[in-house]
C-alpha cells in the first residue's frame, strides 16, 4: 500500500472512537503519550552502546543493582522505565502507574491532575538480551481506575490494580528489531503499526491481525524439562515424535527468550509459546508476571482469535492477588493450547512399570 494511503496511529484511533459518540478521547490520548515514549526507547535501544546506557544499572561489588523480581537491572531498564513515568503522570489522563520495575504503584504528583485510568507496564521486556542485539521490548496495559479513585482523587493502592485481564481497556507492545513496530488492541481486534522513522509516525501496517487456529511450531524453554508436569511433557514428546509419531505430523522448536519477540512471531504467523508452571522453584507458581506480561499479551491473542490460559484456566480470568504475582503462560494457536489445556484435566496416565516388580506380578500370590 502506498505511503500516502496508510492511516496513522492517530487516525486508527479516531476511527475506533467513533464507534463509540459519547467517548471524551482520553483513552485515545493516553495511548498517543504511550506511542510516544515507546518511540523515546526505540531511539535509545538503537544507539545501543554509542548511547551509553548498555550494560548493568549502578554497577557494584554484588553485579549491579536488584529490582523487586530479584534480577540485575540493566541501565536500559532504568532508562525505559523513567520514561514510561515522565511522558505519562503529567497529563490529567491516569490515577497511578505500576511498573515491572517499581515495588509499588506509582503516584501521580499532586502538581498534576489525575484521571480515570491505570497504566500498567514492563518497560523494557527481554533485557537480559540486549547486550546481544536481541529483539526486545516495551509491554503496556490500561485498565479502569475503580470508581472511588475517580470521584475521591486519592493516591491509588496495590488492590486497584488487582483486576482480572479480561477487564483491560486496550493492551499492547512495542518491538524493538529491524523495525519498530506496535501491536495494539482496543477491544476490537489487534492491528500493527510499524514507525516510519522519515515521518517519527506509526503508521498502519497490519490491519485485523488473525492467529491461525493450526500450527506446526512449538517454543518453549527445553532446558527445563525435567522439572516440567507431566501433561507439558506429554505434549512436547508428542510434537517431537513427529510424523511417526501421534500428532502425525512434523513440528518445529523455536526459543528467542524475549517474550515480546515470541509473541509477535505468534501474531505474525501462528505457534503455541509455553512457559509453564514447573517444580524448578515450587515458591513460585511460575516465570512470567500476570500484570505486566500474561495479562496484556492474552489480551492480544484473544483479539486475534488465538488463546491465552494457564495451562488449566483462560489466563484473562484469573483474580491477581498482587502486584508481582508470576503465573504459568501458554499462549497461541487456539487448537494447540485447547489441546494442552485438555492434558491437563485428564487423569494422569501411570507411568509404565517392569511387571517384575509390579505389586501383583510374578510373585503374586
Amino acid at each position: 500500500m502506498p505511503l500516502s494511503n496508510r492511516s496513522t496511529l492517530t487516525q486508527y484511533l479516531i476511527e475506533e472512537r467513533r464507534r463509540f459518540p459519547g467517548a471524551s478521547g482520553a483513552l485515545n490520548a493516553l495511548i498517543l503519550d504511550v506511542a510516544l515514549a515507546c518511540k523515546a526507547i526505540a531511539r535509545a535501544v538503537a544507539f545501543g552502546e554509542l548511547g551509553g546506557a548498555m550494560g548493568d544499572a549502578l554497577p557494584d561489588a554484588k553485579g549491579g543493582e536488584i529490582n523487586v523480581q530479584g534480577e540485575v537491572q540493566k541501565r536500559l531498564d532504568v532508562v525505559s522505565n523513567e520514561v514510561f513515568i515522565r511522558r505519562n503522570e503529567w497529563s490529567g489522563l491516569l490515577a497511578g502507574m505500576a511498573s515491572e520495575e517499581m515495588e509499588l504503584p506509582y503516584q501521580i504528583p499532586g502538581s498534576y491532575p489525575r484521571g480515570k485510568y491505570l497504566l500498567v507496564f514492563d518497560p523494557l521486556d527481554g533485557s537480559s538480551n540486549i547486550d546481544v542485539n536481541v529483539s526486545v521490548g516495551s509491554i503496556f496495559s490500561i485498565l479502569r481506575a475503580p470508581d472511588d479513585v475517580i470521584k475521591s482523587g486519592r493516591d491509588v493502592t496495590e488492590a486497584d490494580f488487582l483486576q482480572p485481564g479480561a477487564t483491560q481497556v486496550a493492551a499492547g507492545y512495542a518491538l524493538y528489531g529491524p523495525t519498530t513496530m506496535l501491536m495494539l488492541s482496543v477491544g476490537n481486534g489487534v492491528a500493527g503499526f510499524t514507525l516510519n522513522p522519515n515521518l517519527g509516525e506509526f503508521m498502519l501496517t497490519h490491519s485485523d491481525v488473525r492467529v491461525p487456529a493450526d500450527t506446526k511450531e512449538f517454543a518453549i524453554n527445553a532446558s527445563n524439562s525435567r522439572f516440567w508436569e507431566p501433561p507439558v511433557k506429554r505434549y512436547v514428546d508428542e510434537c517431537l515424535a513427529g510424523a511417526t509419531g501421534p500428532r502425525g505430523k512434523d513440528f518445529n522448536m523455536r526459543w528467542i527468550a524475549s517474550m515480546v519477540a515470541e509473541a509477535h512471531r505468534i501474531l505474525m504467523r501462528g505457534g503455541v509459546f509455553m512457559y509453564p508452571r514447573d517444580m524448578k522453584d515450587p515458591s513460585k507458581p511460575g516465570r512470567l508476571r500476570l500484570l505486566y506480561e500474561a495479562n496484556p499479551v492474552g489480551f492480544l491473542m484473544e483479539q486475534a482469535g488465538g488463546r491465552a490460559s494457564t495451562g488449566r484456566q483462560p489466563i484473562l480470568g484469573v483474580k491477581p492477588s498482587g502486584l508481582h504475582q508470576r503465573i504459568g503462560l501458554v499462549f497461541g494457536s487456539k487448537n494447540e493450547v485447547e489441546r494442552i489445556e485438555r492434558y491437563h484435566h485428564e487423569p494422569a496416565a501411570k507411568e509404565s512399570a517392569n511387571p517384575l516388580f509390579s505389586e501383583r506380578s510374578l510373585f503374586r500370590d
